[in-house]
């Protein structure tokens, strides 16, 4: 008897023993493709384990010349000694003095090479602005001329640099193919327009200074390397977030510089005709540049009040005028229309749509309240994402750019998923693009309980609250930007896909939503992350139907669950043999079972 109960108490041990290694070799599988592919994380949190305190690290072995070799390089790298001095290296300076100068240069993308633009394009600003002055106006004088002449090299050597040393470095697409070779980027400059242009920008005409004298017309061909401020201007307009501010600065300086050169023109005309022999012509008082500018500016925009020409000369100079007048200023104007308009296209949009729902709502008597909470949406939609709707922007993109935007946006969201931890990461690419932003006014209902659930929501900016208990309003949960719910709606079936609380938008909200059709028509591609899909959510169901303890929350998972009870009826007949003192089988397993209970106990 004792051996028999021996061997049934073993077996019950053999067969929890099976049970614990079937638990362990489980675990052991979780952890397995946990190493493997980081992105599974496991059902159970890890414990945090206490930051372990650093061991002492042992002091640095000093090299045989006495000073640790660490204090050496950092004194080499930001202190200096000079005689009796010590002073500090500035980390600037060496990374200058260390710099190599890049074997090809990307002319879309490089700062360093929009920055070159701006001196070139100064250099050509003060050719094209000083060139007509020194030429009309009294302003060069033999006292003054070497300090002209020495901003007229330095302009000019800003120019031969750009013709050495950055023009034969510019990258350029043959084919499709990016050509970095150097060789190559040479050869392709000198064949183009640009070169032609540089080299005739440089004719060395100052020669001519020794036989006519210092003559500022003899540096013209300067003029004429208009080809790098239009570059300029598309590299800045590119990097600009507000590039309509600089076109209408640009468009007002082709007016001014308009201005400009008929004011040197109408000195030179009064110089010819003699300064004061007419009352048309410039009578030599006050500021010579500020009084004929005021002139040219009353002759190109006609305001009228001019006096009457006198001569052939001057009439014939007058009408010139009169026709470069109106029409560069019809030109300025129609260009800064078009600046303007480009400008403020995205707000006239968003009127004109504003507008037409306001019509709509009045033509078919919308009440007011609904009527101001559209008008709400709009307003705050308008002013914080710039748009109306985020897809409009995004359409003319190719698909890998559209990725690109999407993954810089909202992949450090979603990775944090649970239900999408191990699934493929291109299937989660692919769902990126799929999102949709949507905005919720304060006390908006993002979803009800009891509806079918049929997306998921991500939450971008803004709080939502969980409501519940008896009367439905009570605050359960507070959810914060980064927090994402109703993901399991997008995989349970029969039912199970029934919201189970209010969730109301506490203040403004914008949410990223995926609709459950378009997750489903993406797994249809990933078989493998649609089986892994399913049990995760057929997990996160059982885990929320656990049962609960005393004070509500989740009771702790038992490896070694309980042994059930013995059935009442059984009980009842081994009770009854015990009163009748019976010796059949049912009071021999009455005894095995009191003797097991004493060797448990």
């Amino acid at each position: 008897r004792i051996g028999s109960a021996t061997s049934l108490s073993s077996a019950i041990v053999n067969t929890r023993l099976q049970e614990l290694v079937k638990l362990f070799k489980e675990r052991t599988e979780k952890v397995k493709e946990k190493l493997t592919d980081p992105d599974v994380s496991s059902d159970d949190e890890s414990p945090t384990t206490s930051p372990a305190k650093p061991a002492p690290a042992a002091p640095p072995v000093p090299p045989p010349g006495g000073e640790p070799e660490g204090d050496k390089l950092a004194g080499d790298e930001h202190y200096c000694e000079m005689l009796c001095c010590t002073f500090k290296y500035r980390p600037w300076l060496y990374h200058l003095k260390n710099y190599q100068f890049p074997s090809s240069i990307d002319p879309l993308t490089n700062l360093m090479y929009v920055l070159w633009l701006f001196f070139v394009v100064m250099a050509w600003n003060w050719n094209c602005w000083l060139i007509p002055v020194r030429w009309a106006f009294p302003y060069q004088t033999p006292s003054n001329i070497h300090w002209w002449l020495a901003v007229d090299y330095l302009c000019d050597l800003i120019y031969l640099l750009d013709i050495l040393v950055f023009q034969p470095r510019l990258q350029f697409v043959r084919g499709g193919d990016i050509i970095t070779d150097k060789k190559a980027m040479k050869e392709n400059y000198l064949k183009s327009q640009r070169f032609k242009m540089d080299v005739v920008c440089l004719l060395p005409l100052d020669f001519f200074y020794f036989k006519v004298g210092i003559n500022p017309l003899l540096r013209f061909p300067r003029c004429l390397k208009y080809m790098a401020f239009f570059e300029f201007n598309n590299r800045l307009e590119a990097i600009l977030s507000k590039a309509y501010i600089y076109r209408v600065i640009r468009t007002t300086a082709y007016l001014l510089y308009s201005l400009h050169v008929n004011s040197c023109l109408y000195y030179w005309a009064s110089a010819y005709e003699g300064l004061g022999s007419t009352t048309w012509v410039y009578d030599g008082e006050g500021n010579s540049y500020i009084r004929c500018y005021y002139w040219a500016v009353k002759t190109l925009i006609t305001i009228g009040g001019l006096p009457d020409p006198k001569t052939l000369f001057e009439i014939v100079f007058q009408l010139l005028n009169y026709f470069t007048g109106v029409f560069a200023f019809s030109v300025m104007i129609g260009q800064m229309r078009d600046v303007v308009g480009a400008a403020t296209a995205g707000q006239t949009y968003y009127r004109s749509c504003m507008d037409s729902t306001i019509k709509y709502m009045n033509f078919y008597r919308i009440p007011k309240t609904v009527q101001n909470r559209v008008k709400t949406w709009y307003e705050y939609t308008w002013h914080s994402q710039g748009m109306l709707d985020e897809s409009e922007l995004l359409v003319q993109l190719p698909d890998k750019m559209r990725l690109d935007i999407a993954i810089d946006v909202n992949y450090n969201i979603v990775s944090k998923v649970a239900l999408f931890q191990g699934c493929d990461r291109q299937m989660i690419f692919d769902m990126l693009k799929r999102l949709r932003s949507v905005v919720y006014l304060p006390n908006d209902y993002v979803c009800k309980k009891g509806e079918i659930g049929r997306e998921m929501y991500i939450i971008q900016a803004g709080h939502v609250q969980v409501l519940g208990g008896p009367d439905g309003k009570t605050v359960l949960v507070t959810l914060k930007p980064g927090s994402v719910f109703g993901e399991i709606s997008l995989l349970a079936a029969g039912g199970g896909n029934r919201r189970t609380a209010n969730v109301v938008a506490h203040g403004f909200a914008n949410l990223f939503i995926l609709d459950k059709k378009d997750l489903n028509e993406i797994l249809v591609h990933y078989p493998e992350s649609q089986k892994l899909l399913r049990k995760k959510a057929k997990k996160m169901l059982q885990g929320n139907n656990k049962p609960k303890d005393e004070k509500g929350g989740p009771r702790d998972p038992l490896i070694i669950p309980p042994k059930a009870d013995t059935p009442k009826l059984f009980q009842a007949a081994l009770a009854a043999t015990g009163r009748m003192g019976g010796k059949g089988p049912l009071a021999q397993l009455r005894w095995r079972l009191k003797e097991l209970k004493a060797m448990q106990a």
